[in-house]
């Protein structure tokens, strides 16, 4: 196993990742599984390897080690897929145009909004009554 390795950190909502790139044979572990078993929804291996193909990388070359925690299926995606993008900056900084041109650098800033005192959630007020 080569102990050169680039990593890369996303965070989207509530979850963060931490993505792990070396030179491989295309071994791509999530948490210590597959990555199939940990995001088996549909559209959500496009979504994490959109970086890769944005920068006409093969994913056989890498082994990609991601540690995600927190948060739900659709915040782990887009954080791995934020993480992947910057691991792949640093392994190679000429990709920062591609990526950013694709939009896999900028990080998505919305999170849950805090409930405020007098309504029943965020902005959901209790139901009005004349009388």
């Amino acid at each position: 196993m080569s102990s050169q390795y680039y990593e890369g950190v996303g965070r989207r909502k509530e979850s963060t990742a931490r993505v792990r790139l070396m030179s491989g044979n295309g071994k791509f572990t999530v948490n210590d599984r597959p990555v199939e078993e940990c995001f088996p929804r549909t559209g959500d291996m496009e979504a994490i390897l959109g970086p890769l193909s944005a920068t006409e990388q093969d994913r056989a070359t890498y082994d990609i080690t991601v540690s995600v925690r927190g948060g739900g299926v659709s915040g782990q995606t887009d954080s791995v897929q934020l993480g992947l993008a910057r691991a792949l900056v640093k392994l190679n900084p000429e990709n920062t145009a591609l990526l950013r041109k694709g939009g896999f650098l900028t990080r998505d800033p919305r999170v849950k909004e805090r409930k405020k005192p007098g309504l029943k959630r965020a902005r959901k007020a209790p139901t009005y009554t004349k009388r």
